[in-house]
């Protein structure tokens, strides 16, 4: 089959699922023609299936299967041309990344970042330590991580996206929350169900007319931006705490 050429924007869907899987669930449906088969194939369920195919058709602007009806099967799915090229660019996106790795083994860590593109300042290398469903019914689950500095983050996500992403303990992950989420203050944060709270030092204050911009170097590593209430009685060098919604975190992989 030929392919038509590449839209520019068919590039958005590799830099944000290339370690997930949807790439693979868009394979399998190329290989068995079945949304259903694809999702047990993957080991996630047929609407974390149908999740995968959206976003990728979102990320890329394009159509990347459709569906098909009648016939002795009663119907199924047929893998696009465009969904074709999707797949044959991440094939050489993968072996040009593992060429570029291996010449850059042994130095210095590069594991996240690479082509994750966002407006999230915050960005903190965690490992998982938990994926808990709220309760059988529930469609979110909630994911423990543990900072560099042994903080205890918790992020409020849904079953199929943690299926996608196939979190378990142990995986190395990305926490992600925009600055404007976070509230930075001083001495403990009051325990409130549902926030996080990551503690620090100031590096840097920026104030402003109605609240001052906080960025703080955290314990073990790392910075979190936050604001909090100008004016904000500290300087640089004192400690401080930033806190969030479980809800306002994110989960992401490396690239």
């Amino acid at each position: 089959m030929t392919l038509p050429p590449l839209p520019a924007a068919l590039s958005e869907a590799l830099g944000h699922a290339a370690s997930d899987k949807r790439l693979e669930v868009l394979r399998r449906v190329g290989e068995t023609g079945s949304i259903s088969q694809a999702a047990r194939d993957a080991g996630i369920s047929y609407k974390a299936a149908w999740q995968a195919i959206d976003t990728l058709g979102n990320l890329s602007g394009q159509t990347l299967v459709e569906r098909t009806v009648g016939g002795a099967g009663g119907g199924g799915a047929r893998i696009t041309p465009q969904g074709l090229q999707l797949l044959a660019l991440a094939d050489e996106l993968a072996l040009a990344r593992e060429a570029v790795l291996a010449r850059f083994a042994g130095g210095p860590a590069l594991r996240f970042g690479l082509g994750l593109r966002t407006s999230m300042r915050n960005q903190l290398p965690c490992r998982v330590e938990a994926v808990e469903p709220l309760g059988p019914d529930d469609p979110t689950v909630v994911v423990r991580l543990r900072t560099p500095g042994q903080a205890l983050l918790m992020s409020s996500i849904t079953r199929e996206s943690a299926d996608l992403l196939g979190l378990h303990t142990g995986l190395e992950v990305l926490a992600l929350c925009k600055a404007t989420a976070v509230r930075i203050g001083r001495g403990e944060a009051p325990g409130v169900t549902g926030q996080c709270v990551l503690p620090g030092r100031i590096e840097r204050l920026t104030r402003g007319q109605g609240r001052d911009e906080v960025v703080l170097a955290l314990e073990g590593g790392g910075q979190w931006v936050g604001f909090a209430e100008h004016p904000f009685p500290a300087r640089k060098g004192q400690r401080a705490v930033a806190a969030m919604a479980s809800s306002a975190l994110v989960v992401g992989l490396a690239g």
